[in-house]
């Protein structure tokens, strides 16, 4: 057998930097992440808002975030599973679901912010597009961004059924209808 080179020296290994934690696991896209917390700065120190989507195999959660440098403060809070005492026995895991722990978000976080009886969302659910309008004498609605982690974004995915339902809810989300 021929002589092997060494590419990998003591110079490389003192100079290697490990990834963050979450990076090595791949629990966190970490360019996304920045995109999604960056403020512009003229907004001084404004909160920048995300709908945080996460699915399990028998839960989905929903949570309304923003970034501080002390880490995520979690403005309120759903899940699938607390859908049981809405009404919603079966089925906690499907879009339908999805779509009601939306609807249960959005309200939530707008009856802690006192928005509520400003920004009802729909009336009666038909499927069809819907964007919040601002209300004039009003404050403006509440505006925030989803946040799909590392989940598929296809067509029909539940994460686009936590969108509707938050939307139909009454929150500002930006989105297409595709």
């Amino acid at each position: 057998m021929g002589f092997v080179k060494v590419v990998k020296n003591k110079a490389y290994f003192k100079r290697y930097q490990v990834k963050f934690k979450r990076r090595r696991d791949g629990k966190t896209d970490y360019l996304a992440r920045r995109r999604l917390v960056m403020q512009d700065k003229n907004k001084y120190y404004t909160p920048k808002y995300r709908l945080v989507v996460r699915t399990t195999n028998t839960d989905i959660v929903c949570q309304v975030a923003y970034a501080k440098i002390e880490g995520d403060v979690i403005l309120a809070a759903a899940y699938a599973h607390e859908l049981p005492q809405y009404g919603v026995k079966v089925g906690l895991s499907n879009y339908s679901a999805a779509y009601c722990t939306g609807l249960l978000i959005a309200r939530r976080v707008l009856a802690k912010l006192g928005l509520a009886e400003h920004y009802h969302g729909v009336d009666e659910v038909t499927g069809e597009e819907y964007h919040v309008e601002e209300i004039d004498g009003a404050p403006g609605p509440f505006r925030c961004f989803l946040d799909v982690g590392l989940a598929r974004t296809t067509t029909g995915a539940r994460v686009f059924g936590v969108l509707k339902g938050a939307v139909d809810g009454g929150l500002d989300i930006p989105h297409r209808f595709d």
